[in-house]
């Protein structure tokens, strides 16, 4: 069944073209992503589809049978509400509406103000709509996505509370059709694996726009790039992406190099026939013209280039001696110490709220610690790259706003070059360098902010989430510049592909001021919390059977009872049952791991996906409850 069509979309800004006479759609369980550079139009391109902007041509349909959710890049929300009321404000899932107002009713009943008849009502209703299970679904994604007290206004949220409350929102509405911008940014890593699980095996379709690629990897079947004004199509995950169009990019620099080359025969001809065009061959004019527009054809694929120098750093670079910082009762930092060496590439990690940003304002002085001391070398020079964007002069045009921090800019080497010169390579041609800033998009923004940053040649980079926005190629050469930074790096990022390519231990933010500084990258922290929980939960296994164990062993009398009548030996039947469920759990576990495998990478045939997915539910639920049995017979005598 068709969710999304899409033909003939043409979208302008003035003179610059964004897409035209693009033409796409979406099936049921078809899972979605679109990619391209900053200021392709992919955030304008969402907004059409949910009809917030006009397209200058084409059209747009949705399946009027299926419900859809939004989830806007940055989300805002009617003052006066609180996050409930802003969550369960739909009624367009009629679930939804009889929970809501089932709980509402059995609060008033706690309260002593209880209306039976109501409650009946919408205590049978609930049956009938099958929603107690919906009920536990509302539960586990307000748990999930730590939205807790949500008697709290939406006006006083932060930018990632509210990303949390449109997400809530958006699942809970059960759409058939999911459109996500950018919907990672301003989640902690925690939450951005539940929601990659979750969207990875929920059933239902997906559009989404995202740079982070794991998560295109995990979770999309399907990729759309915008490039060059025109949309193309892979039939994949991420990897599958990277590799077709490495080769459609290889195709097409081909067939300009043969179009050039026929171009010269051409213009010869040309040349030599009678200048009255009516004399020339028509067709043959005709095909010149389209020869040669192929064969000089100008893409507007960005060459970035950060090869800058940096200030030489000292013996002494930063020192942090038994700082601690609270504001209030909450303890953010007690008592840590460190003191950084050169080629230091450190990760941040932890929850939201945890402390992180206060650590980095520390840091680079603009907060002084309460006990200790944060000492800075005399040759340290700060780069630091905040998670707000940075309020620029809408009036202004580009150049203008770079030339007020540098006139000229030092690169490897010790050459110097121009502000145009180097905005060029910053992936801001000439011809974009005198937009005013008003024009620029999100992506171009954050880039604009990182290139203020390291105009300034600082050896102490400190970067507060910089993949927030930035484009899966502006991404690439960013890492490789910090491959080579010969400075210090600190990282605090939601991007796990990012923080594992670059960092080399991590500052762990645990609660309470504790500070883990941790010997590995994002991706071997992660295997150590799961082998830890998994010998948690196998002492847990172990203490239970022994506290079943002496439950089950009669107390001590004067006779003498035999070993046999102590504890309860498995009959023959319970013994053949145990070996049963011991090989379909083998079995169920691997059908699980081959379903995962097949819906990551995905399927031109959606009733296959949609296969696929009901099965690993089902698969799931028999899981949970042959792992029950199982536990049951194992701590039986014999067995």
């Amino acid at each position: 069944m068709n969710y999304l069509s899409i033909s003939g979309l043409t979208k302008s800004f003035g003179e610059r073209v964004l897409f035209d006479s693009i033409a796409f759609g979406l099936d049921q369980g078809q899972k979605a992503a679109l990619v391209g550079q900053n200021g392709a139009g992919k955030s304008t391109l969402m907004k059409i589809i949910m009809g917030l902007e006009l397209a200058d041509k084409g059209e747009v349909v949705i399946n009027s049978g299926i419900r859809v959710a939004y989830v806007h890049q940055n989300p805002t929300f009617a003052a006066g509400m609180s996050i409930y009321d802003t969550i369960f404000d739909s009624g367009e899932n009629e679930a939804l509406a009889v929970v809501k107002a089932y709980q509402k009713a059995t609060l008033e009943a706690e309260n002593g103000r209880a209306d039976e008849k109501l409650l009946q009502t919408l205590f049978d209703r609930m049956d009938s709509l099958q929603a107690w299970d919906f009920d536990y679904q509302i539960k586990e994604i307000l748990g999930k996505l730590g939205l807790h007290d949500t008697d709290v206004p939406v006006e006083k949220l932060s930018g990632g509370q509210r990303k949390r409350v449109a997400l809530a929102r958006a699942l809970l509405a059960q759409p058939d059709l999911l459109l996500l911008d950018e919907p990672t940014n301003h989640l902690d890593l925690e939450t951005i694996e539940w929601l990659e699980e979750y969207l990875s095996t929920a059933n239902l379709s997906l559009f989404m726009v995202t740079h982070d690629r794991y998560f295109l990897d995990r979770v999309t079947n399907m990729i759309f790039e915008l490039d060059d004004r025109q949309l193309f199509k892979y039939n994949g995950n991420y990897g599958y992406f990277l590799e077709k169009k490495a080769q459609r990019k290889e195709q097409e620099a081909t067939e300009q190099e043969k179009a050039k080359s026929l171009y010269k025969k051409e213009l010869d001809w040309i040349r030599r026939q009678p200048k009255a065009r009516g004399t020339k061959a028509k067709y043959r004019v005709d095909a010149f013209e389209q020869t040669k527009e192929k064969a000089f054809k100008k893409t507007e694929e960005r060459e970035l280039s950060l090869g800058l120098t940096t200030q030489r750093l000292g013996s002494k670079i930063l020192e942090l001696d038994k700082v601690v910082k609270q504001y209030g009762d909450k303890k953010l930092i007690d008592g840590f110490s460190y003191t950084f060496k050169k080629g230091d590439k450190v990760g941040i990690v932890g929850p939201n709220g945890v402390g992180k940003t206060t650590f980095l304002s520390l840091l680079t002085g603009l907060i002084e610690a309460d006990q200790g001391a944060v000492t800075k070398g005399q040759t340290t020079v700060f780069g630091y790259y905040r998670q707000e964007e940075d309020r620029f002069d809408e009036s202004k045009i580009l150049i203008d706003t770079v030339k007020e921090v540098a006139e000229v800019v030092t690169v490897a080497g010790g050459a110097t070059i121009t502000v145009s010169q180097f905005l060029n390579r910053f992936g801001f041609p000439p011809k974009q360098q005198h937009t005013p800033i008003a024009k620029l998009s999100g992506g171009e923004r954050r880039r604009l902010q990182l290139l203020l940053v390291l105009i300034t040649n600082p050896n102490f980079l400190i970067l507060d989430e910089p993949t927030n926005d930035l484009d899966i190629d502006t991404l690439n050469t960013l890492e490789s510049f910090l491959d080579d930074f010969p400075g210090c790096l600190l990282i605090v990022s939601h991007d796990r592909y990012f923080m594992d390519r670059l960092v080399d231990h991590l500052f762990v933010f645990e609660g309470n001021g504790f500070i883990r500084d941790f010997p590995g990258n994002y991706t071997d922290l992660r295997e150590e919390e799961r082998e830890r929980k998994e010998e948690a939960a196998r002492l847990q296994r172990e203490q239970k059977r022994e506290a079943q164990k002496e439950a089950s062993t009669p107390a001590p009398v004067a006779a003498p009872v035999s070993e046999s009548t102590s504890v309860r030996k498995a009959t023959f039947k319970e013994k053949q049952e145990f070996e049963a469920i011991s090989q379909e759990l083998e079995e169920l576990q691997a059908e699980k791991e081959t379903l995962i495998a097949q819906i990551s990478a995905g399927t031109e045939d959606h009733e296959r996906l949609l296969a696929w997915s009901g099965r690993l539910q089902e698969v799931d639920e028999r899981l949970d409850a042959l792992e029950l049995r199982w536990l049951e017979l194992s701590e039986l005598a014999g067995l």
